[in-house]
Protein backbone atom coordinates (compact mmCIF):
# COMPACT_ATOMS: atom_id res chain seq x y z
CA UNK A 1 0.00 0.00 0.00
CA UNK A 2 1.20 3.04 -1.16
CA UNK A 3 0.04 7.09 0.90
CA UNK A 4 1.03 9.96 1.57
CA UNK A 5 3.12 11.11 4.45
CA UNK A 6 5.14 14.13 5.87
CA UNK A 7 8.95 12.51 6.59
CA UNK A 8 11.36 14.27 8.76
CA UNK A 9 14.40 12.89 7.64
CA UNK A 10 16.85 14.69 9.92
CA UNK A 11 16.83 16.93 12.93
CA UNK A 12 17.49 19.98 11.19
CA UNK A 13 15.76 19.63 7.99
CA UNK A 14 11.82 20.87 7.01
CA UNK A 15 9.64 18.01 6.58
CA UNK A 16 9.10 16.68 3.30
CA UNK A 17 6.16 15.08 2.41
CA UNK A 18 6.55 12.05 -0.22
CA UNK A 19 4.68 8.23 -1.30
CA UNK A 20 5.51 5.72 1.95
CA UNK A 21 4.92 2.43 1.32
CA UNK A 22 3.05 -0.18 4.24
CA UNK A 23 4.36 -3.60 3.15
CA UNK A 24 1.59 -5.62 4.72
CA UNK A 25 -1.92 -4.79 6.43
CA UNK A 26 -3.13 -4.86 10.47
CA UNK A 27 -1.65 -7.41 12.21
CA UNK A 28 -2.97 -9.40 15.27
CA UNK A 29 -4.80 -6.51 17.36
CA UNK A 30 -4.13 -3.93 15.21
CA UNK A 31 -6.12 -1.34 12.70
CA UNK A 32 -5.47 0.68 9.96
CA UNK A 33 -7.10 4.34 10.20
CA UNK A 34 -7.02 6.81 7.10
CA UNK A 35 -6.04 10.13 8.34
CA UNK A 36 -9.22 12.62 8.63
CA UNK A 37 -7.19 15.22 10.19
CA UNK A 38 -3.91 15.21 12.54
CA UNK A 39 -2.99 17.40 15.29
CA UNK A 40 0.81 19.16 15.35
CA UNK A 41 1.72 19.34 19.01
CA UNK A 42 4.76 20.96 20.53
CA UNK A 43 6.25 17.18 21.41
CA UNK A 44 6.38 16.89 17.35
CA UNK A 45 8.54 19.70 16.90
CA UNK A 46 10.49 19.02 20.02
CA UNK A 47 12.05 16.22 18.16
CA UNK A 48 14.31 18.89 16.69
CA UNK A 49 15.44 19.46 19.88
CA UNK A 50 15.77 15.52 21.44
CA UNK A 51 19.68 15.27 20.94
CA UNK A 52 19.31 12.23 18.35
CA UNK A 53 17.31 9.79 20.75
CA UNK A 54 14.58 10.37 18.23
CA UNK A 55 15.36 7.73 15.49
CA UNK A 56 14.89 8.96 12.10
CA UNK A 57 14.00 9.29 9.70
CA UNK A 58 10.35 9.25 11.02
CA UNK A 59 6.73 9.81 10.23
CA UNK A 60 5.77 12.07 13.51
CA UNK A 61 2.28 13.33 14.25
CA UNK A 62 0.30 11.42 17.38
CA UNK A 63 -3.06 13.82 17.72
CA UNK A 64 -4.45 11.75 14.84
CA UNK A 65 -8.27 10.45 14.14
CA UNK A 66 -10.67 8.88 10.79
CA UNK A 67 -11.98 6.07 10.47
CA UNK A 68 -10.98 2.15 10.20
CA UNK A 69 -10.58 0.66 7.07
CA UNK A 70 -9.12 -2.57 8.11
CA UNK A 71 -8.69 -4.29 11.58
CA UNK A 72 -6.37 -6.97 12.64
CA UNK A 73 -9.27 -9.16 13.76
CA UNK A 74 -12.02 -9.84 16.14
CA UNK A 75 -9.69 -9.16 19.04
CA UNK A 76 -9.42 -5.45 18.21
CA UNK A 77 -13.45 -4.37 19.13
CA UNK A 78 -13.97 -2.01 16.47
CA UNK A 79 -14.89 -2.56 12.84
CA UNK A 80 -14.41 -1.18 9.24
CA UNK A 81 -16.59 2.17 9.44
CA UNK A 82 -15.62 3.01 12.95
CA UNK A 83 -14.59 6.67 13.59
CA UNK A 84 -12.11 6.92 15.92
CA UNK A 85 -9.31 9.12 17.77
CA UNK A 86 -6.00 7.97 18.41
CA UNK A 87 -3.81 8.30 21.42
CA UNK A 88 -0.72 7.26 23.12
CA UNK A 89 0.70 4.13 23.74
CA UNK A 90 1.38 2.01 26.08
CA UNK A 91 1.98 -1.86 26.86
CA UNK A 92 -1.61 -2.89 28.56
CA UNK A 93 0.06 -5.39 31.35
CA UNK A 94 2.65 -3.65 33.55
CA UNK A 95 1.95 -2.12 36.82
CA UNK A 96 0.42 1.08 35.87
CA UNK A 97 -1.42 -0.09 32.62
CA UNK A 98 -3.12 -2.79 34.96
CA UNK A 99 -3.95 0.02 37.51
CA UNK A 100 -5.62 2.15 34.98
CA UNK A 101 -2.91 5.19 34.52
CA UNK A 102 -1.26 4.38 30.99
CA UNK A 103 0.11 7.27 30.62
CA UNK A 104 2.66 6.19 33.51
CA UNK A 105 3.10 3.06 31.23
CA UNK A 106 6.61 1.23 32.84
CA UNK A 107 7.62 1.34 28.83
CA UNK A 108 6.03 5.09 27.53
CA UNK A 109 9.14 6.39 26.38
CA UNK A 110 9.91 3.67 24.64
CA UNK A 111 6.66 3.06 22.81
CA UNK A 112 5.76 6.62 22.28
CA UNK A 113 9.03 8.49 22.00
CA UNK A 114 12.13 6.63 20.92
CA UNK A 115 11.52 4.47 18.70
CA UNK A 116 7.96 2.54 19.01
CA UNK A 117 6.79 -0.83 19.05
CA UNK A 118 9.80 -2.74 17.38
CA UNK A 119 7.22 -5.97 16.06
CA UNK A 120 6.74 -5.81 11.92
CA UNK A 121 8.72 -2.08 12.13
CA UNK A 122 10.52 -3.18 8.64
CA UNK A 123 6.72 -3.11 6.72
CA UNK A 124 6.86 0.29 6.61
CA UNK A 125 9.12 1.95 4.72
CA UNK A 126 10.24 5.40 1.74
CA UNK A 127 9.69 4.32 -1.95
CA UNK A 128 12.92 3.10 -2.11
CA UNK A 129 12.72 0.85 0.55
CA UNK A 130 14.39 2.47 2.79
CA UNK A 131 13.64 2.14 6.64
CA UNK A 132 11.39 4.66 8.43
CA UNK A 133 11.06 4.74 12.28
CA UNK A 134 8.31 2.64 14.16
CA UNK A 135 5.53 4.34 14.87
CA UNK A 136 5.46 7.52 16.70
CA UNK A 137 3.20 7.63 19.76
CA UNK A 138 2.13 4.44 17.86
CA UNK A 139 0.56 6.41 14.91
CA UNK A 140 2.88 8.65 13.14
CA UNK A 141 -0.19 10.32 11.96
CA UNK A 142 1.16 13.07 9.84
CA UNK A 143 -0.17 10.40 7.01
CA UNK A 144 -2.97 9.65 4.82
CA UNK A 145 -3.19 6.62 6.88
CA UNK A 146 -1.86 5.25 9.90
CA UNK A 147 -1.48 1.43 11.72
CA UNK A 148 -2.02 1.74 15.02
CA UNK A 149 -2.21 -0.63 17.80
CA UNK A 150 -6.10 -0.97 19.03
CA UNK A 151 -5.57 -0.42 22.67
CA UNK A 152 -4.81 3.50 21.26
CA UNK A 153 -8.09 3.89 19.89
CA UNK A 154 -11.26 5.25 21.21
CA UNK A 155 -14.35 5.04 18.92
CA UNK A 156 -16.08 7.96 18.48
CA UNK A 157 -20.14 9.41 17.63
CA UNK A 158 -19.92 9.61 13.97
CA UNK A 159 -22.06 12.92 13.69
CA UNK A 160 -18.87 14.33 15.05
CA UNK A 161 -16.62 16.54 13.13
CA UNK A 162 -14.16 14.19 13.12
CA UNK A 163 -11.13 15.85 10.80
CA UNK A 164 -11.13 17.97 14.15
CA UNK A 165 -11.12 15.38 17.11
CA UNK A 166 -7.09 14.30 17.20
CA UNK A 167 -5.86 16.98 19.50
CA UNK A 168 -7.97 15.28 21.69
CA UNK A 169 -5.93 12.75 22.07
CA UNK A 170 -2.98 14.24 23.43
CA UNK A 171 -2.92 18.25 24.24
CA UNK A 172 -6.49 18.67 24.70
CA UNK A 173 -6.28 15.43 26.81
CA UNK A 174 -3.40 16.76 28.70
CA UNK A 175 -5.09 20.16 29.70
CA UNK A 176 -8.74 19.20 30.49
CA UNK A 177 -7.20 15.50 32.73
CA UNK A 178 -4.95 17.65 35.06
CA UNK A 179 -8.31 19.78 35.83
CA UNK A 180 -10.71 16.62 35.85
CA UNK A 181 -7.63 14.09 36.99
CA UNK A 182 -4.65 14.93 38.58
CA UNK A 183 -6.06 18.06 40.86
CA UNK A 184 -9.93 17.13 40.60
CA UNK A 185 -10.94 20.83 40.46
CA UNK A 186 -14.84 21.30 41.47
CA UNK A 187 -17.11 24.49 41.27
CA UNK A 188 -15.87 27.30 43.27
CA UNK A 189 -11.79 26.17 43.92
CA UNK A 190 -9.65 28.44 42.30
CA UNK A 191 -6.92 27.47 39.43
CA UNK A 192 -4.19 29.36 37.71
CA UNK A 193 -3.01 28.73 34.47
CA UNK A 194 0.26 29.27 32.99
CA UNK A 195 0.78 29.41 29.37
CA UNK A 196 -2.53 29.91 27.34
CA UNK A 197 -1.56 27.14 24.49
CA UNK A 198 -3.56 24.48 23.11
CA UNK A 199 -2.51 22.70 26.59
CA UNK A 200 -3.57 25.88 28.88
CA UNK A 201 -6.53 26.97 27.21
CA UNK A 202 -7.53 23.19 27.27
CA UNK A 203 -7.39 23.60 31.24
CA UNK A 204 -8.97 27.11 30.86
CA UNK A 205 -11.89 25.28 29.21
CA UNK A 206 -12.15 22.34 31.34
CA UNK A 207 -12.00 24.56 34.75
CA UNK A 208 -15.05 26.81 33.31
CA UNK A 209 -17.15 23.48 32.82
CA UNK A 210 -16.28 22.32 36.29
CA UNK A 211 -17.67 26.23 37.84
CA UNK A 212 -14.23 26.91 38.76
CA UNK A 213 -12.40 30.66 39.19
CA UNK A 214 -9.40 30.79 36.53
CA UNK A 215 -6.45 33.02 36.30
CA UNK A 216 -4.89 32.75 32.86
CA UNK A 217 -1.06 33.91 32.59
CA UNK A 218 0.48 34.37 29.33
CA UNK A 219 2.67 36.85 27.05
CA UNK A 220 0.44 37.32 24.33
CA UNK A 221 -2.28 39.90 23.78
CA UNK A 222 -4.24 37.48 21.80
CA UNK A 223 -3.62 34.16 23.76
CA UNK A 224 -4.67 36.28 27.45
CA UNK A 225 -8.48 37.47 24.79
CA UNK A 226 -9.32 33.91 24.17
CA UNK A 227 -8.81 32.59 27.57
CA UNK A 228 -10.73 35.65 28.98
CA UNK A 229 -13.90 34.37 26.02
CA UNK A 230 -13.49 30.79 27.85
CA UNK A 231 -14.30 33.33 30.77
CA UNK A 232 -10.57 33.10 32.56
CA UNK A 233 -9.22 36.28 34.37
CA UNK A 234 -6.54 37.39 31.96
CA UNK A 235 -2.90 38.62 33.20
CA UNK A 236 0.18 39.02 31.89
CA UNK A 237 3.02 37.20 32.72
CA UNK A 238 5.06 40.61 32.67
CA UNK A 239 3.01 41.80 35.28
CA UNK A 240 4.27 43.66 38.48
CA UNK A 241 4.12 41.61 41.20
CA UNK A 242 3.00 38.26 39.55
CA UNK A 243 2.36 35.93 42.89
CA UNK A 244 0.63 38.61 44.55
CA UNK A 245 -1.91 39.62 41.79
CA UNK A 246 -2.71 36.17 41.78
CA UNK A 247 -3.24 35.52 45.17
CA UNK A 248 -5.59 39.01 45.39
CA UNK A 249 -7.95 37.27 42.55
CA UNK A 250 -8.26 34.21 43.99
CA UNK A 251 -8.91 35.16 47.60
CA UNK A 252 -5.80 34.44 49.37
CA UNK A 253 -4.08 32.04 46.90
CA UNK A 254 -4.88 29.52 44.20
CA UNK A 255 -5.58 25.89 44.85
CA UNK A 256 -4.18 24.68 41.80
CA UNK A 257 -1.48 25.35 39.45
CA UNK A 258 -0.21 23.88 35.92
CA UNK A 259 2.42 25.28 34.60
CA UNK A 260 2.69 24.69 30.66
CA UNK A 261 5.49 27.06 29.92
CA UNK A 262 9.09 25.01 31.56
CA UNK A 263 9.89 28.37 32.65
CA UNK A 264 11.93 28.48 36.07
CA UNK A 265 10.73 32.09 37.10
CA UNK A 266 7.32 31.25 35.94
CA UNK A 267 7.26 28.00 37.84
CA UNK A 268 8.35 29.75 41.02
CA UNK A 269 5.38 32.53 40.70
CA UNK A 270 3.23 29.62 40.50
CA UNK A 271 4.15 28.02 43.42
CA UNK A 272 4.43 31.60 45.59
CA UNK A 273 0.99 32.38 43.93
CA UNK A 274 -0.41 28.80 45.56
CA UNK A 275 -2.49 28.72 48.76
CA UNK A 276 -1.55 26.44 52.01
CA UNK A 277 -1.36 23.08 50.47
CA UNK A 278 -1.85 23.99 46.58
CA UNK A 279 -0.72 21.76 44.02
CA UNK A 280 1.61 22.89 41.24
CA UNK A 281 1.58 20.44 38.36
CA UNK A 282 3.61 20.72 35.38
CA UNK A 283 3.49 18.94 32.13
CA UNK A 284 6.14 20.91 29.88
CA UNK A 285 9.35 18.60 30.02
CA UNK A 286 12.18 20.52 31.82
CA UNK A 287 15.54 20.20 30.09
CA UNK A 288 17.49 22.28 32.74
CA UNK A 289 18.10 21.81 36.74
CA UNK A 290 14.87 23.60 38.16
CA UNK A 291 15.83 26.02 40.77
CA UNK A 292 13.37 26.56 43.41
CA UNK A 293 13.20 30.00 45.78
CA UNK A 294 13.38 29.89 49.21
CA UNK A 295 9.66 29.69 50.62
CA UNK A 296 8.63 28.58 47.31
CA UNK A 297 7.26 25.08 49.12
CA UNK A 298 6.78 26.25 52.73
CA UNK A 299 3.46 25.44 54.09
CA UNK A 300 2.34 22.45 52.67
CA UNK A 301 3.00 23.45 48.98
CA UNK A 302 3.67 20.77 46.59
CA UNK A 303 4.63 20.13 42.66
CA UNK A 304 4.62 16.89 40.53
CA UNK A 305 5.22 16.72 36.96
CA UNK A 306 1.40 15.57 35.01
CA UNK A 307 2.04 13.04 32.38
CA UNK A 308 -0.93 13.28 29.50
CA UNK A 309 -3.38 14.10 32.30
CA UNK A 310 -3.46 11.58 33.84
CA UNK A 311 -5.91 10.35 32.13
CA UNK A 312 -7.35 6.95 30.37
CA UNK A 313 -8.49 7.80 27.00
CA UNK A 314 -11.39 5.85 26.51
CA UNK A 315 -13.20 7.49 29.03
CA UNK A 316 -12.02 11.12 29.13
CA UNK A 317 -12.22 11.68 25.45
CA UNK A 318 -15.57 10.79 25.43
CA UNK A 319 -16.07 13.15 28.24
CA UNK A 320 -14.43 16.30 25.99
CA UNK A 321 -16.58 15.72 23.15
CA UNK A 322 -20.06 15.67 25.35
CA UNK A 323 -18.93 18.01 26.86
CA UNK A 324 -18.22 20.17 23.54
CA UNK A 325 -22.11 18.58 22.25
CA UNK A 326 -23.12 20.98 25.30
CA UNK A 327 -21.41 24.12 24.85
CA UNK A 328 -19.12 23.58 27.20
CA UNK A 329 -15.42 22.71 25.78
CA UNK A 330 -15.67 24.60 22.50
CA UNK A 331 -11.97 23.64 21.07
CA UNK A 332 -12.69 24.18 17.79
CA UNK A 333 -12.46 27.70 18.95
CA UNK A 334 -8.14 26.95 18.87
CA UNK A 335 -7.99 24.86 15.77
CA UNK A 336 -6.59 26.08 12.35
CA UNK A 337 -6.60 23.42 9.91
CA UNK A 338 -3.75 23.22 6.87
CA UNK A 339 -3.73 20.51 4.35
CA UNK A 340 -0.69 18.32 5.18
CA UNK A 341 1.32 19.66 2.31
CA UNK A 342 1.54 22.85 4.14
CA UNK A 343 3.17 21.07 7.29
CA UNK A 344 6.15 23.24 7.24
CA UNK A 345 3.75 26.66 6.97
CA UNK A 346 1.75 25.05 9.79
CA UNK A 347 4.87 24.42 12.07
CA UNK A 348 6.65 27.83 11.20
CA UNK A 349 3.08 29.35 12.55
CA UNK A 350 2.66 27.24 15.83
CA UNK A 351 6.75 27.88 16.58
CA UNK A 352 5.74 32.04 16.24
CA UNK A 353 2.42 31.31 18.15
CA UNK A 354 -0.16 32.46 15.00
CA UNK A 355 -2.10 29.55 15.74
CA UNK A 356 -3.23 27.61 19.21
CA UNK A 357 -3.41 23.89 17.32
CA UNK A 358 -3.07 23.13 13.59
CA UNK A 359 -4.54 20.40 12.17
CA UNK A 360 -3.30 18.83 9.50
CA UNK A 361 -5.91 17.37 7.08
CA UNK A 362 -4.49 15.26 3.98
CA UNK A 363 -5.96 16.68 0.64
CA UNK A 364 -8.89 14.92 -0.54
CA UNK A 365 -8.84 11.89 1.42
CA UNK A 366 -10.53 12.95 4.41
CA UNK A 367 -13.74 11.13 5.38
Amino acid sequence: MRFGAAVLRSYESRFAVEEVILNAGPADGEILVKIAGCGMCRTDLAVRRSAGRTPLPAVLGHEGAGVVVETGGPGTGLSVGDRVVLSFDSCGHCRNCMGAAPAYCDSFASLNLFGGRKENATRFTDADGGALAPRWFGQSSFAEYAMVPARNVVRVDPSLPIELLGPLGCGFLTGAGAVFNSFGVGPGDTLAVFGAGAVGLSAVMAATATGAVTVAVDRHPERLALAERFRAIPLNAASAGLPDRIQQLTDGGAQYALDTTGSAQLINDALRALRPTGHLGLVARLHTALPLEPGTLDRGRRISHLCEGDAVPGLLIPRLTGLWQAGRFPFDQLIRTYPLADINEAERDCDAGRVVKPVLVPEGRAP
